[in-house]
């Protein structure tokens, strides 16, 4: 199937991008798939309000909105939040209910001694800042990765990448560690291990219910693993996020590919806030933050540089979608519930 996918441009302060569009596949092939099946056409707008003019059912527009923010975090850690707080501020004036920032959004350090050394608490000033800004907002925050000093700290001296979810009381409604830590070494990419500072989460998160759907959380090299996904879903889950810092060879070659792969097999919304750009002289990321839907269609995507883009989740078309392809009525427990374990 040949799919027709136009890119949302992102918003920076100096510039503001026209409304761009995108549509789900062609409606009369989906037609023929899953006759009676009602697809929405708006799917997404980019970061500026909506002209009058323009003619938009008013359904369309009652779906809950989200907003995807990219950066380019650094080792300096007062900047990235005010470089966070100003799109988050820009989502929660075009409306947005949650907003989704990247892997690493507090900062991303030069090697693990750095990391270690700037990591803080969950109780610490900077959470505090992200606390009293979902609050002035009134919107709910995914901070996609949080160098978590845990309370194990004083023993291991090591730390956790924490996904934490904030409502728009600015509460801690849940916090997933990372589970898949990142030890890999990639030819032109450089080597990565995360392990040097981090210790793996020892468990999933259940999905938590939001304003725009209940979210599985996952952290970027999460994506990677389908067991988990499939667990999130089998929890709960409506929408999957996996902030994240993707490289930049992996990133042109599996990013969108795998985020839409785990869209179609969960048959959820797929939300992928990313960094982006050249942090320091010693890393860079690939970028291109964006929204998949249940079909697979990347609804929503940010190009290059930090922005947000957004999209509106439709759970009655994710439902709708369940009940005409009913993948999960039909899976076989019974010959793979052990996939992923090792061969005795």
């Amino acid at each position: 199937m040949v799919l027709a996918v136009s890119s949302c441009r992102t918003y920076s302060p100096s510039h503001r991008p026209r409304l761009g569009f995108i549509t789900r596949p062609p409606h009369q092939l989906l037609s023929l798939l899953c006759p009676g099946l009602r697809i929405p056409r708006l799917s997404v707008h980019c970061a500026q309000p909506r002209p009058r003019a323009m003619a938009v059912s008013s359904s369309s527009w009652e779906l809950p909105l989200v907003a995807v923010c990219q950066v380019t975090s650094t080792p300096d850690k007062q900047q990235n939040f005010k470089t966070c707080a100003e799109l988050v501020r820009e989502a929660a004036r075009l409306g947005a209910c949650l907003a989704f920032l990247p892997e690493a959004f507090d900062f991303i350090a030069r090697d693990p001694a750095e990391t270690l050394r700037l990591s803080e608490p969950l109780g610490g000033k900077l959470l505090g800042d992200y606390t009293q800004l979902a609050r002035e907002c009134g919107l709910w925050l995914s901070l996609g990765g949080f160098h978590e000093r845990g309370q194990d700290w004083e023993q291991t001296q090591k730390i956790y990448n924490c996904h934490v979810l904030l409502n728009s009381k600015g509460s801690v409604v849940a916090t997933y560690r990372k589970t898949h830590l990142c030890d890999v070494e990639i030819p032109g990419q450089g080597p990565m291990c995360e392990s040097n500072s981090t210790i793996p989460g020892p468990s999933l998160e259940a999905p938590v219910s939001t304003p725009a759907g209940k979210v599985g959380l996952a952290i970027c090299y999460d994506m990677r693993f389908p067991e988990l996904s499939l667990a999130l879903v089998k929890a709960g889950a409506e929408i999957l996020t996996y902030p994240s810092a993707f490289g930049s060879v992996t990133g042109p070659a599996h990013w969108e590919v795998l985020l839409r792969a785990r869209a179609i097999e969960t048959q959820c919304y797929v939300v992928a806030a990313a960094q982006c750009g050249r942090h320091h002289e010693k890393r860079a990321s690939y970028g291109h933050s964006m929204v998949v839907d249940p079909w697979g269609t990347v609804v929503a995507r940010c190009s290059e540089g930090p922005g947000v883009c957004l999209a509106r989740i439709d759970l009655s078309y994710l439902q709708q979608l369940r009940q005409y392809l009913p993948v999960f009525q039909h899976r076989r427990p019974d010959l793979y519930d052990s996939l992923g374990h090792p061969r005795s």
